[in-house]
């Protein structure tokens, strides 16, 4: 039978479709109609001067001071004159070039491990985890054949991104000792964990950095330094340990005790069971949860601040002191923001894939 009305449009079945969803979440009810007319008010109230602050009314040239900027929007002109302070500090300029070269090298082993269609995963992990470490510390503190750069001229977003790096590769193996031996049958090893973990849990961050930068040296024997960028990395990474071993006891709870049964009945011993059968499974669980307090940890690298460290939000504060540039620390905090957004959603949105592509795999498989 031929059909009376006429087929649909692909732009009306999308039209369609539009309409729906607005009358399911936005006017379902004359309550929540009211709600979304109030907030499109106030989004009409606060986007048009805020977008014009940020981009049409905006300091965008050249200029030494804040006298340069005319304009009535952001002075972004602050931003443009203390740029390469902001990225590598007081680093030396002329050597500059060493800090884009670890940038440029830890981008290319990131993009050769997550993309898919290139080949040699188990090559770029390890040049990342065992080769990458030594050859960027070379370029970046120098000798032998490069000058010397010392650690108080390390500053900016490269002082984030290094303490950020090292404190994400360092507190993932040690939560997961620390989680494994808080669920140990040893008592001795359970209860060593369980009080590491609850105390560091217990104690704010700032805390752990003052005690490393401030208290640390004092029991030291005399003549002895250590590094105060080197404190505050270990000073992280110790304390997200104890929050990543509580994520991935979450996982480690959550795998069936069969398959501990399964994994014995075959003949595999503890560390087998758990690194081929228990951790996989565990891992892939609580990725959410593992890359939240990556951001978390990443974030929590400006307190480094707070010891006389200058990473990037230490420069924006120096820079908005600066008598030619007063005033003008929301452009700086804007800024920082913007930064820190884009890492830290390109983060979130990378977990979702591999969380997704695991979650796909294992369907996959059970399915077979």
């Amino acid at each position: 039978m031929q059909e009376l009305m006429p087929p649909v449009s692909e732009h009306s079945n999308i039209f369609i479709k539009l309409w729906v969803w607005l009358r399911t979440n936005l006017f379902s009810s004359f309550f929540n109609t009211i709600l979304t007319f109030l907030a499109l008010y106030l989004l009409y109230l606060i986007i048009p001067p805020l977008f014009n602050w940020l981009f049409l009314d905006a300091n965008w040239h050249e200029g030494t001071s804040r006298a340069d900027c005319q304009a009535d929007g952001a002075c972004w002109t602050m931003i443009r004159a203390r740029f390469g302070q902001f990225i590598y500090g007081f680093y030396p300029e002329s050597e500059r070039w060493r800090v884009n070269l670890v940038f440029i090298l830890m981008a290319l082993g990131i993009a050769a491990f997550i993309i898919k269609k290139i080949p040699g995963k188990t090559y770029t992990g390890l040049f990342l985890l065992v080769l990458f470490p030594f050859i960027s510390f070379w370029l970046l503190y120098g000798w032998p054949y490069l000058p010397i750069v010392e650690t108080r001229f390390w500053g900016g977003l490269m002082l984030n991104v290094i303490v950020g790096t090292i404190g994400i590769v360092a507190s993932l193996p040690l939560g997961i000792f620390l989680a494994l031996g808080r669920r140990s049958n040893l008592p001795v090893i359970s209860m060593v964990c369980t009080f590491y973990i609850e105390f560091v849990r217990a104690v704010p961050l700032i805390t752990v950095l003052f005690m490393s930068s401030v208290m640390l040296p004092l029991f030291l024997p005399e003549g002895v330094t250590f590094d105060k960028l080197l404190r505050a990395i270990i000073g992280i990474a110790l304390f997200s340990a104890a929050y990543m071993a509580e994520v991935i006891r979450g996982g480690l709870q959550a795998i069936p005790r069969g398959q501990f049964e399964a994994a014995k009945s075959l003949g595999l011993n503890y560390w087998q069971t758990v690194c081929l059968i228990i951790l996989p499974q565990a891992l892939r669980l609580v990725i959410p949860g593992i890359v939240n307090t990556f951001i978390s940890l990443f974030k929590d690298t400006t307190l480094v601040t707070q010891i006389g460290i200058f990473d990037l939000l230490g420069v924006i504060q120096a820079a908005t002191r600066d008598a030619n540039w007063a005033g003008l620390a929301i452009e700086g905090y804007v800024f920082t923001a913007f930064v820190f957004w884009i890492i830290c959603f390109s983060m979130s949105r990378y977990s979702q894939y591999l969380e997704k592509k695991l979650n796909a795999s294992s369907y996959k498989n059970n399915s077979d």
